[in-house]
Parts: C-alpha cells; sequence; structure tokens
C-alpha cells in the first residue's frame, strides 16, 4: 500500500482522509439520530440544540488550543494559520464536555445529556481513524519507530507502530464491552459516557509513550497532562464504582 491514499476522479485528488472525517460526522450523526428515535430522551429539542451548539463550540476551541499547545517550541512561531492546522481529538472531547457543562448550567438542564452520544461517538472514531491511518504520515498520528512484526512503513522507509489502528482496535473493543456489559447491568444516568471518557483518555495516556510526541523534562507530554485532567475530573468513577450500574434481575 503506498501513503497517502487517495482518490482520483479525472485531474481531480480527493485525499481519502478527508473522505473519511466527513462520513464519520455524517454516519455518527445519523446514528445518533436514530438513537434518539427509539430511545426515551428526557432532554427536549430546544435544549438539545443548544446542547449541541456549546459541544462544537467547546471542541472547537479545545481541539485547536491543545494541538497549538502540543508542541511548546513551535509556538513561538504560532499565527492563526498554525491554529486552524493543528487539532487534537483530546482537546475537542475536552473542549466539547466543558462546552456542554456551560451550556447545560445556563439553560438548567440537569439530566445526562451525553449517554445518547456514546456509541456514535465510537462509531465515527472508528472511520476517523482509518482516514488517519490512509493518511500516512500527512495526518501525523502514526508511532514511534518499531520492530514488530505489525510496524507499517508509511512511506519514507521507517517501520512505524500503527497507533491509528491500535485506536480503532480500542474503540471496537470498547463498544463491544460497553454492549455485553449494559445487557446484564442497568447503567445510572450519565455514566455511559463517563466510562467512555475514562476509557479513551486512560489508553491515550499510554499510547502517547509510543508516538512522536513532545514530552517534558519529567517524561509526560502535554496531551498526557491534558488526560490526566480529564481522569481527575472523573475521579468518582474510581472512588465509587459501585454506583455505576445495578445488574437486571
Amino acid at each position: 500500500m503506498h501513503f497517502p491514499v487517495n482518490i482520483n476522479i479525472g485531474q481531480s485528488v480527493i485525499p481519502v482522509h478527508f473522505l473519511c472525517e466527513t462520513l464519520a460526522y455524517f454516519i455518527g450523526y445519523r446514528y445518533y439520530l436514530y438513537l434518539r428515535k427509539h430511545q426515551h430522551d428526557p432532554i427536549s429539542d430546544g435544549h438539545r440544540l443548544l446542547i449541541f451548539l456549546g459541544a462544537a463550540a467547546g471542541a472547537f476551541l479545545g481541539s485547536h488550543l491543545l494541538g497549538v499547545l502540543e508542541n511548546p517550541p513551535k509556538l513561538r512561531y504560532a499565527d492563526w494559520i498554525y491554529f486552524m492546522g493543528n487539532t487534537t481529538i483530546i482537546g475537542g472531547l475536552l473542549g466539547g464536555l466543558l462546552g456542554v457543562e456551560l451550556m447545560k448550567k445556563q439553560i438548567g438542564v440537569k439530566a445526562s445529556s451525553g449517554d445518547l452520544m456514546v456509541y456514535p461517538i465510537i462509531l465515527s472514531m472508528m472511520i476517523g481513524r482509518t482516514g488517519c491511518f490512509l493518511a500516512g504520515l500527512e495526518d501525523g498520528t502514526y508511532g514511534i519507530a518499531s520492530r514488530l512484526p505489525w510496524a507499517i512503513n508509511f512511506g519514507d522507509g521507517i517501520y512505524r507502530h500503527p497507533t491509528n489502528l491500535y485506536e480503532i482496535v480500542f474503540w471496537l473493543l470498547l463498544g463491544i464491552s460497553l454492549k455485553l456489559f449494559e445487557r446484564r447491568h442497568r447503567l445510572a444516568n450519565g455514566f455511559r459516557f463517563k466510562l467512555m471518557m475514562v476509557a479513551y483518555l486512560s489508553f491515550r495516556f499510554f499510547i502517547e509513550f509510543i508516538k512522536p510526541a513532545y514530552f517534558f523534562n519529567f517524561g509526560l507530554s502535554v496531551l498526557q497532562l491534558a488526560c490526566l485532567v480529564g481522569l481527575i475530573y472523573y475521579y468518582k468513577v474510581f472512588i465509587y464504582p459501585s454506583k455505576i450500574s445495578t445488574t437486571y434481575a
């Protein structure tokens, strides 16, 4: 396979990465609408729209801000183009979470708004990371050099950890695990989303060690510090695991 993978139509070239990202948003949103139609949602349509706007604004700012901070030595060259060209999923999720919580506080919504989004997010992430893998070196989501038998040459002659594929496997296993768990247990309100966030932040914290990131002298990267902040925010999941669910009779 040659990277990056593109689709050639006449003289036009469509990056598969762009196509996958577009499909991830479209299919994920359609899946969310399907789930909302077939499940009870205590949040009204109007409030859902406002919450989506809060999530979108928070995700946009969070993904770009953390993306810019990801490589501190380059901050001196940061400008608007640099800001728009750097994003990270961790920043998007944490920023979106902050935007949702602020919006819910403003409109007085106390019910969990994230549970319904978990499976659409999982599906969207798998599609999006497929695009990241097919983009090769252009995307910057590959890992460090490796001699493992499944290491991949993305075009520069160096065999690397396919960390984007690792993430696809993670999301797949997480989705299956949640489905199996929910067959036996009734999750408390909001805990499906909390479990997803805790699982992903933990995964990203460890996977960053095999990615070519900028690490501070104390051995952690900006993204790992952000993961720790998110995990501290969800500390109750670790302290009170018995409150996560009840077992079906």
